[in-house]
C-alpha cells in the first residue's frame, strides 16, 4: 500500500512540473540581424532596380521563386525575371520615371520572413504617377536571405476591363 502512495506522489509531482513547464512561455528569440539582413536585400533590390542593374534584382531571389507581378502572369525562374526586370527598368527609364521604396516591415521566424511595403512611382519633377503595395516571403538558405515569393500591385492603376460577355446562342 504505502508503494502505491509513493508512486502517487511521484506521478503527480511529474505531472505537476510537466504543466508547469508548459505553462512557461519559451524564451525570445532575438531575430534583429535576421530582419536587418532583409532589409538591407530589400534595399538593394530598389538600388539595384533604379540603376537598371537587373542583375543585382535578380540575385535577390532564390532560384525556385515565384514572382507575381500586376496584370501578368507567375514566373519561376532566373531567366523569366531576368526578362521581365529589363524590359521594366527600360520602360521606367525611357519614362522618366523612379521607383522610391516607401515604409516597411519585416519579421522572421527560423528560416522563413516576410518583408511587406509600399513603393511610389515618381515622374521627374517629383510627382507620385502611381504608389503600391508589395508582399515578399524569404528563406535562409546557406546563409543569406532570399526572396521565394514576391507579390505587388498598384494602387492608382485601374484592373483592365473585363472582356465583353459572349453573347447568347438562341
Amino acid at each position: 500500500m504505502r508503494s502505491r502512495i509513493v508512486a502517487a506522489v511521484i506521478l503527480s509531482v511529474l505531472t505537476l512540473a510537466a504543466c508547469m513547464r508548459a505553462s512557461v512561455p519559451p524564451a525570445a528569440v532575438d531575430t534583429s540581424a535576421d530582419e536587418a539582413a532583409i532589409q538591407v536585400t530589400g534595399n538593394s533590390w530598389f538600388e539595384g532596380f533604379k540603376a537598371g542593374d537587373v542583375e543585382r534584382v535578380v540575385a535577390t531571389y532564390a532560384d525556385d521563386a515565384v514572382v507575381m507581378p500586376p496584370n501578368a502572369p507567375p514566373m519561376n525562374s532566373k531567366d523569366a525575371l531576368r526578362a521581365f526586370f529589363t524590359s521594366e527598368t527600360a520602360n521606367i527609364k525611357s519614362a522618366g520615371l523612379e521607383i522610391v521604396n516607401g515604409a516597411s516591415t519585416t519579421g522572421v521566424s527560423g528560416d522563413t520572413g516576410w518583408h511587406q511595403g509600399s513603393y511610389t512611382v515618381k515622374a521627374g519633377d517629383g510627382t507620385a504617377v502611381d504608389a503600391g503595395s508589395y508582399m515578399e516571403i524569404w528563406r535562409k538558405r546557406d546563409g543569406k536571405w532570399l526572396i521565394v515569393r514576391d507579390i505587388w500591385n498598384s494602387s492608382n492603376k485601374p484592373s483592365p476591363p473585363a472582356p465583353p460577355a459572349a453573347p447568347a446562342s438562341s
